[in-house]
């Protein structure tokens, strides 16, 4: 038969089974609103019955249950919600990183305002045709000078603050590259950890979390999935998670590198090419950007700033730096074109100079950097008698019809990058693909930060802290604890009338 003390143990295992579960209790509450925190719960198990079957055990009605014990302190976790929130947090970094370069870009075009580059413009043509009504009036070509001086320097202005934008980016782009690197780092560190704690027979629970919350960090920078794992070996618990393998994924999940493998990080950095992003590096092995499939804040900041895609520039900022370069090198040639085929004040004097015609209303650079060059020629800076107003048609010093023509190039079908087109059209094209791609932009943030909270909500009903659920449980295991106890009091009762009161 059993122990006469047998009582006393199953107790015992009662009341230290309990305790275990109120200290877990009582580490849930204190984390109630640490950041990344899994509530915990221990795992109750039978202890093995007497007696176990054999060829002399003893003859009772059947096994007798020994008590409980505490077999394991485990998260209460799931893993799908994780994966589902990873996805969406990686979506919620491209289109945050891409609508705020947007929103910067707006506030720099600065369209419709009565100080961006459409009103500026307007305000030119305006001159341009008080000049035509009084071509010899010195007050009007000054008004013209000065509103030319306006357009290049708008151009300038415009040109100079996307390219200061386009920097931040590119130092951000960096920043962020060593932050993947930073994060994947620490997750190694906790792997080392966590593989000499789990051959122990442990679960290092809060270790878990850290690294599940490094690992939504780093799911908003760039796309990944947590591999296989790698087991720690010796003693390890069944349900023991192992050292987590990061691995940076592309198109339909497919692997594109490892970035953690067990306690081994690898090094990060987005390469350049002529000042442009070409892709990332994983351990020096390059990645091709468009892998990434438009996903992650590393790829949010590089659509933005602007990449080599099979050899072509392509990019929000690229673009519109490019446009800009076309649109002001276009209006200063045909300008230019228009101006010099008039007579200005010089050819009118006695004798007439030799430079009273064929004179550039505009300087500038061709290509690349042509908006950030645009200024007016060094003839019309030295005088505004230098505005070419008359036409060469009627050779009259009272003449405007050359002003008028100038100022018909603004609704004039000229070739802008291309297309043909006018330069109002082409600019107003401009903003407007702005506009619809930060109204893109802003809509997808919306959507993937709703469908990301959504997922977090979800996440949060299963694995954060109900501090009612807990003072429920408390109770609950109080008054498990509580009648362990009493039960020792009563095997106290039961040992002392067979000790003291027996065979009296």
């Amino acid at each position: 038969m059993g122990s006469t003390f047998a009582g006393l143990e199953i107790s015992k295992r009662g009341m230290s089974a309990q305790q275990s579960a109120l200290y877990t209790t009582g580490h849930n509450i204190s984390n109630a609103n640490t950041p990344g925190y899994t509530r915990q719960r221990v795992s109750f198990e039978a202890t093995q019955p007497f007696p176990y079957p054999g060829l002399e055990n003893p003859a009772i009605a059947g096994q007798l249950g020994t008590g409980v014990e505490a077999a394991t302190v485990e998260r209460v976790r799931d893993s799908f919600l994780d994966v589902q929130f990873r996805g969406e947090n990686t979506k919620t970094g491209y289109y945050n990183a891409r609508a705020q370069a947007l929103e910067k870009m707006e506030e720099i075009m600065n369209e419709p305002s009565e100080t961006g580059l459409s009103k500026t413009l307007d305000r030119f043509w305006q001159s341009l045709q008080d000049l035509a009504a009084n071509p010899t009036n010195s007050g009007a070509r000054s008004v013209v000078k000065e509103r030319g001086t306006a357009v290049a320097e708008t151009f300038k202005y415009l040109s100079t603050s996307l390219k200061q934008v386009q920097e931040d980016m590119k130092s951000e782009l960096d920043l962020s590259a060593k932050q993947v690197q930073s994060l994947a780092a620490q997750l190694g560190n906790i792997n080392k950890q966590i593989s000499e704690i789990e051959p122990h027979g442990y679960l290092p629970n809060d270790l878990y979390d850290e690294r599940d919350r490094i690992i939504d960090e780093l799911s908003t920078l760039v796309p990944i999935k947590v591999g296989e794992p790698k087991k720690s070996g010796g003693n390890a618990l069944p349900i023991a998670e192992g050292m987590a393998v990061i691995e940076i994924v592309g198109k339909d999940g497919a692997s594109l590198g490892k970035l953690v493998d067990g306690t081994s990080a690898s090094t990060v950095a987005v390469n350049y090419q002529d000042g442009l992003v070409s892709g990332i590096s994983l351990n020096g092995a390059a990645i091709n950007l468009t892998e990434l499939q438009n996903t992650g804040k590393i790829q949010g900041l590089a659509n933005t700033h602007g990449y080599i895609d099979n050899g072509a520039e392509k990019g929000v900022y690229t673009e519109m730096l490019n446009d800009l370069d076309s649109l002001a090198e276009s209006f200063a040639a045909e300008f230019n074109k228009v101006h010099s085929d008039g007579y200005n004040l010089k050819h009118f004097e006695t004798p007439p100079k030799a430079d009273g015609t064929g004179v550039d209303f505009f300087t500038y650079t061709g290509g690349k950097g042509a908006a950030e060059s645009l200024q007016l020629s060094a003839k019309i800076m030295e005088s505004p008698d230098y505005i070419a107003a008359s036409s060469k048609a009627s050779g009259q010093i009272g003449n405007g019809d050359n002003a008028i023509a100038l100022g018909e190039v603004k609704n004039g079908t000229i070739s802008i990058n291309g297309k043909s087109t006018t330069i109002q059209n082409y600019y107003e094209g401009m903003i407007g693909n702005m506009a619809v791609q930060a109204q893109e932009a802003n809509r997808m943030l919306s959507n993937s930060t709703i469908l990301k909270d959504s997922v977090e909500l979800r996440r949060q009903s299963v694995s954060a802290v109900s501090l009612d659920e807990e003072m429920t449980n408390m109770i609950q295991f109080q008054h498990a604890y509580n009648a362990s106890a009493r039960m020792i009091s009563m095997q106290d009762e039961l040992l002392d009338t067979i000790i003291n009161k027996m065979g009296l």
